[in-house]
């Protein structure tokens, strides 16, 4: 087997010496290549590159952000021409590769991988889908419209600063823009299904493809504990920001069970196919941890059994 190793330099939990001791591990058992990303979008052109050039398999050593790349670059090749793909967690929530039920270890993970490389064993799972300019984009685990998309772009602004993206930093920033309003200032959103009519006046709404949504250090938040890799996508929206609604609907996303279907201060819609969210001004928005820009709205669909993984 002849597999493409694609790190990136800049995950934060990854370092040289993890990078050389996983390298090791699988040079001695696969044929392997070793590439290191250099910029935004490198790993899904390395990705696409490794299709071309006949590879049977991807391997990604990075966080969230590498997976989605490298998911996106496999996706943009045929199927029949497609490499496998194998996940290593090497960032700060490594929520992808955690949700599979992998361990959030990397040198243990590299050796599951191995263990399922041997026995075949490989898991197929739904994607998001989002609308935009070259067929749009693929998310592997969840979207949002407004706070944790505000979040996600402090943390990238602190990042080019040369601060590292722990989950303490993420806390920290979503607490100073929740106590400056960043949450309860702006109920410009809305969510349309299908044949119904939409509804508005949303504070902040987050698209899932899994639970949990996130990980604060070891502890899952699950606002949506029903999704599934193998169902269609849900959706999270707060209809009220009060102090006393925020905390109670926190507490519960921090809980075994997660939020209920149903509550105070909020709504959620479960296993949907297709539907769109739209805001009465651009707000930002990201796609599993990666800010891409201020949008007035999006389309969202789920693809079944899109993505075949190593798992």
């Amino acid at each position: 087997m002849r597999a493409l190793f694609i790190s990136n330099p800049q995950a934060t939990t990854m370092t040289p010496r993890s990078r050389e001791v996983i390298v090791r591990a699988l040079a001695s058992d696969i044929k392997l290549d070793a590439a290191a990303t250099e910029y935004r979008g490198h790993a899904g052109e390395l990705a696409r590159r490794a299709a071309e050039d006949g590879y049977d398999l991807v391997i990604s050593f990075g966080g969230d952000g590498t997976v989605n790349e490298v998911v996106n670059g496999l996706l943009g090749i045929p199927e029949a021409q497609r490499p496998a793909y194998a996940a290593l967690p090497g960032g700060s929530a490594n929520v992808f590769v955690r949700a599979l039920g992998l361990p959030a270890d990397p040198i243990e993970a590299t050796g599951a991988m191995l263990e399922a490389l041997h026995t075949g064993s490989r898991r197929v799972v739904n994607l998001g889908h989002i609308d935009g300019p070259e067929g749009g984009r693929y998310f592997t685990f969840c979207a949002g419209f407004g706070w944790d998309a505000d979040v996600v772009h402090e943390v990238e602004r602190q990042r080019r600063r040369g601060r590292r993206a722990t989950p303490a930093l993420y806390v920290a920033i979503a607490l100073n823009l929740f106590l400056k309003g960043g949450v309860g200032g702006d109920p410009s959103l809305s969510v349309q299904m299908p044949g119904r009519l939409p509804v508005r006046d949303l504070y902040f709404a987050l698209v899932t493809n899994t639970t949990p949504w996130t990980y604060a250090g070891p502890s899952p938040v699950q606002p949506t504990p029903r999704s599934r890799f193998d169902l269609g996508l849900d959706v999270f929206a707060l209809t009220r920001v009060d102090t006393m609604t925020t905390a109670n609907v926190l507490r519960k996303m921090f809980s075994a069970r997660g939020v209920p279907p149903r509550g105070r201060g909020y709504l959620t819609w479960h296993d949907r196919e297709e539907f769109t969210i739209r805001s009465r001004r651009p707000r930002a928005f990201q796609i599993d941890g990666e800010y891409l820009g201020h949008r007035q709205q999006v389309n969202f669909r789920s693809i079944p059994k899109a993505l075949r993984i190593v798992a």
